[in-house]
């Protein structure tokens, strides 16, 4: 199980659950989203399990 937070530029920080926010994304507040996870994608998913979180910026989905 995972959880999903999001900063006021909405860039998407994923944490395995029971773990602390990583000192990696300590720019600026997170907030937890309330929606439930039940699945993520292959490359979140390890991700994850390698480093203990996945970070994305809003900014890096514009580009594509």
């Amino acid at each position: 199980m995972v959880e999903v937070y999001f900063n006021v530029r909405r860039d998407l920080l994923v944490v395995r659950k029971g773990f602390p926010v990583p000192a990696v994304s300590a720019q600026g507040k997170w907030r937890k989203s309330k929606k439930r996870v039940i699945k993520v994608s292959e490359e979140i998913r390890l991700a994850v399990q390698s480093h203990g979180y996945y970070m994305r910026k809003l900014s890096d989905l514009k580009k594509n």
